[in-house]
Parts: C-alpha cells; sequence; structure tokens
C-alpha cells in the first residue's frame, strides 16, 4: 500500500499539473463561459470519468500499445481531433444562447436555471468531457509515464497503486477544475448580457475547439 507522504506528495503535484493551462482546463473554461457554473462542472464529470479509463488503461497495461504502436496512436488522436472540429463547427454556426443566470445567495456562484435550444444540456456536456478525454492518447502515455513513478513494488500490488494514484488524480482535477468551472460561470453572466456576446464567446469557443484539435493532430508519439 502506498505511504501517506507518498499520496501527499502525488495529490499536490496532481493540483499544480490541474493548475497548468492545458487542453481540459481550457475547455472546462470554454463551456462554463457559455453555459455557466454547472455546465462547466457537467464538463468535469465527464473528464473525470475519462481519466478513469486511462487509469484502467495503465493499470492493466492496455496504454502500452498506444505508446509502441503509431499507427492506434495516430488513429486515436485523428478521432479526438475530429470530434473537436464537430464542436467547432457546432459553436460557428450558432447564434445567441440565452441562460438564465442567477445567483441564489450573494455568496453563491451564479448557477444557470433556464436554457433556451442553443444549450446542449448537461449529460451531452458530460459525454463531451468524456470523448474530449478518451480519444486524447496523450493522456494514458502521460499515465504510463507518470503514475509508476510513486509506486514501489515493495508496497504490494503495482495494478491497485495505479488506480490509488488514479483517483487521487481525479480528486485534484476535480477541485480545480471545479474552480476554473466557477471562474467560467461569472463570466457567463457578462457574455450573457446581449445576444452580440452570446454569439461572441460561441465564435470564441469554435476558435479554441480549432486550436485544440490542431494541437491534437500534430502530438507527436514520443
Amino acid at each position: 500500500m502506498l505511504t501517506i507522504d507518498v499520496m501527499l506528495t502525488f495529490f499536490a503535484t496532481a493540483l499544480l499539473l490541474g493548475i497548468a493551462p492545458g487542453p481540459d482546463n481550457i475547455f472546462v473554461l470554454t463551456q462554463s463561459a457559455m453555459y455557466g457554473t454547472t455546465a462547466g462542472v457537467a464538463t468535469t464529470l465527464g473528464l473525470i470519468t475519462g481519466l478513469c479509463v486511462h487509469t484502467t488503461a495503465v493499470a492493466m497495461g492496455i496504454a502500452v500499445i498506444f505508446q509502441t504502436s503509431p499507427l492506434a496512436f495516430a488513429l486515436l488522436k485523428t478521432i479526438g481531433a475530429a470530434y473537436l472540429l464537430w464542436l467547432a463547427w457546432l459553436s460557428f454556426r450558432a447564434g445567441a444562447t440565452q441562460v438564465d443566470i442567477t445567483p441564489k445567495t450573494p455568496l453563491e456562484p451564479p448557477q444557470p436555471m433556464n436554457q433556451q435550444a442553443g444549450f446542449p444540456g448537461h449529460a451531452a456536456l458530460y459525454r463531451r468531457g468524456i470523448v474530449m478525454n478518451v480519444t486524447n492518447p496523450k493522456v494514458s502515455i502521460f499515465f504510463l509515464a507518470f503514475l509508476p513513478q510513486f509506486c514501489d513494488a515493495n508496497h504490494g500490488s503495482m495494478a491497485l497503486q495505479v488506480i490509488i494514484l488514479g483517483v487521487l488524480f481525479m480528486l485534484a482535477t476535480l477541485v480545480v477544475f471545479c474552480t476554473v468551472a466557477a471562474l467560467g460561470g461569472r463570466l457567463a453572466v457578462w457574455f450573457n448580457r446581449s445576444p452580440r456576446g452570446q454569439i461572441l464567446i460561441q465564435r470564441v469557443a469554435g476558435c479554441v475547439f480549432v486550436a485544440l484539435a490542431i494541437a491534437l493532430i500534430l502530438t507527436q508519439n514520443v
């Protein structure tokens, strides 16, 4: 079993990694800026579900396939880039999306209460988070290189240690990304003041999705 010191060190490291700008936290910020805090939380939960898949892949040794097979790596990242471009297309063609965001108390972050037809729904945002994360082979390779550094064969099952570390990484991600979602929710209040602001954030989101797709397709298997 992992020691408390190792788990605390890993958790602190995971928090720092979550804070560093990257595709996932930018994705959460974009969704929450368009649709409110709860939308960002739904996206975050989807991303964390994707981390469950990557953690399991590393624990079972499946992630090695993406590290050793250029074809598998290229196929998965192409699927991910195509999905991001599809999201970009949806954003570019979207019109104003009116979201009624009203905080329940002065201390609570703004929450989306009613959405018109342009809002895809929290279930759809949750699925977006899953696909966004699972179709990025770099995450599996990162986990494959990162998690074992904190494991020790003398402390029991390596697979169990990887799973424990994966869960800690998910908790750290939840803390950071929910904070990002709350920040995005504040931006949603500003953007929702006018149809022009709503269209602007949609176009910005589209550009972000295109940039993420290009970055993913240019990613090399190292």
